[in-house]
């Protein structure tokens, strides 16, 4: 039973850190327009109401495990390229290509950074997104 607190009590404290990290970005908005799920409520960790939808426009999974390593690792390795902010791209068979940033990173620029011509490329067995 106390692996089982302990293991809420850090994805709660991830939740916490990205609701409030979110809160310090967009000060306009209220405790009520960003909030986190009540344990066992259904859909996103961090809950956005319209209103920080539209400044904020992602739905928010918040996963705190030792699980990353590999992730970590090759974010490390990217990192020790160069000076320029390190990126990851992962990709899993029949999944999506996912890509890996600093949280920091992309709360101060996520919403500054976006690419004037969109560029789509087609990976074999792609799940379509909405």
């Amino acid at each position: 039973m106390t692996q089982i607190k302990s293991r809420k009590a850090k994805g709660r404290k991830l939740q916490n850190w990205v609701r409030d990290s979110l809160r310090g970005l967009f000060p306009t908005l209220t405790d009520d327009d960003i909030r986190v799920a009540i344990m066992g409520e259904s859909g996103a960790d961090v809950k956005l109401s319209a209103k920080a939808l539209k400044l904020f426009p992602y739905d928010i999974e918040c996963k705190n495990t030792e699980g990353w390593k590999k992730v970590y690792d090759a974010y490390d390795q990217a990192d020790g390229h160069g000076k320029n902010e390190p990126i990851v791209f992962i990709k899993m068979n029949r999944k999506n290509p996912l890509v890996i940033l600093d949280a920091n990173y992309f709360l101060k620029y996520g919403n500054t950074v976006v690419l004037k011509e969109p560029v789509k490329v087609q990976f074999d067995n792609e799940k379509e997104k909405r």
